[in-house]
């Protein structure tokens, strides 16, 4: 877990500089939170590469006559390269269009690269398909992030709720849905309520995304999606709280 520290670090530069910029300091305008988010960005991409990939092989290897997802390879290591680049280098100049059309072409291998992870064949549960979902979030994201240099009319706010509230909220309740029942002896299954949750959170990026294109029902959508947002949160923390708070279940 040491290569964590370099991220960690870079998450509080990123927060020194808003704070330093807030305080009227002459920072380049914008660097602290596009750095922040990048760098978050970057994380998920690597950490689904190692988890996405093999729980899915995992659940596909029980099933007979499945195809397996890709294995780790080239494909894979040119999606990161290409998307870090283009996320590290939208950070620092976010108008560069180089960066903009790398931004375009990392979307673009990485969805090649999801599509490898044979997320398609996992419908069947949902506590495995949600991970793929909150992957296709990023590639979206990314993809509207570098549409300017196409000259395409999409807010920034589009692109920006795309990797937030799309992906790094499905993420967030991904993750932490299948890590508490795995660890307290409960079956590596979606319940109606886990469903219900994966549903509101990726509806409340919908909406937010919407919000971000019409003046005229922004306020509406914007609360609307703030309440899909709370009640995916507190769907968990009412579904799964007494999970973690519980003695915990024998095998």
């Amino acid at each position: 877990n040491l290569p964590m520290v370099a991220p960690v670090g870079v998450l509080g530069i990123a927060n020194l500089l808003m704070h330093l910029e807030a305080d009227g300091v002459a920072v380049p305008f914008g660097l602290g939170w596009r750095l922040g988010l990048a760098t978050v960005i970057v994380l998920i991409s690597v950490m689904a590469g190692r988890i996405v990939p093999s729980f899915t092989r995992n659940w596909l290897a029980k099933r007979p006559g499945s195809k397996l997802p890709g294995s780790h390879g080239w494909v894979d290591k040119l999606a990161l390269g290409v998307l870090h680049a283009g996320l590290i280098g939208w950070a620092f100049l976010p108008a560069f269009w180089p960066f903009l059309l790398l931004l375009l072409l990392g979307a673009a291998i990485n969805l090649w690269r999801l599509l490898r992870w044979r997320g398609l064949a996992t419908t069947a549960e949902p506590l495995l398909l949600v991970l793929h979902v909150g992957y296709a979030w990023l590639v979206l994201g990314v993809a509207l992030l570098g549409l300017p240099v196409l000259d395409a009319d999409v807010p920034l706010g589009a692109a920006i709720h795309a990797l937030t509230a799309g992906a790094i909220g499905t993420m967030i309740l991904a993750v932490m849905t299948r890590a508490t029942r795995g660890h307290t002896g409960r079956d590596l299954s979606a319940d109606y309520v886990t469903v219900l949750i994966y549903g509101l959170v990726s509806l409340a990026a919908i909406v937010r995304i919407a919000a971000t294109f019409g003046a005229t029902w922004t306020m509406p959508l914007l609360i609307i999606s703030a309440c899909l947002w709370i009640a995916a949160f507190a769907g968990f923390v009412l579904s799964y709280g007494p999970m973690l708070i519980l003695p915990r279940r024998p095998r």
